[in-house]
């Protein structure tokens, strides 16, 4: 007997069974598209979840880079405030304060701290 063809006994032609594999099939595709809809949702869903991780990445980066702006503003003030010129120059003409004759300047010694 060859396969595929139809088998004769008793009169009655019998044929291959597709029934079985044409019911299952209907329910076999309905649950490749839930399995399909699934996977591509949770693809959209990490999507969603990086653009937002890189929008808030983006924030931070400007802040960074508005604080780094800050702090070199406050340094450049710190040091001109504190400059030895600047300071001599406000003393002389704020206060009226001179600098003292080498000279004339003398050092006390103190004893060592006990």
């Amino acid at each position: 007997m060859v396969a595929g063809t139809a088998r004769v006994e008793a009169g009655r032609v019998e044929r291959p069974r597709r029934r079985a594999a044409a019911r299952t099939r209907p329910f076999g595709g309905v649950v490749w598209i839930v399995v399909v809809a699934a996977l591509l949702a949770g693809v959209v869903a990490i999507n969603v979840a990086v653009l937002q991780l890189n929008v808030r990445l983006d924030q931070l980066g400007r802040e960074r880079v508005q604080l780094r702006a800050d702090t070199n503003r406050l340094s450049s003030q710190l040091s001109s405030a504190s400059a030895n010129a600047r300071i001599e120059a406000d003393a002389r003409t704020k206060l009226g304060l001179v600098q003292a004759d080498p000279a004339l300047t003398s050092h006390v010694q103190l004893p060592p701290p006990r």
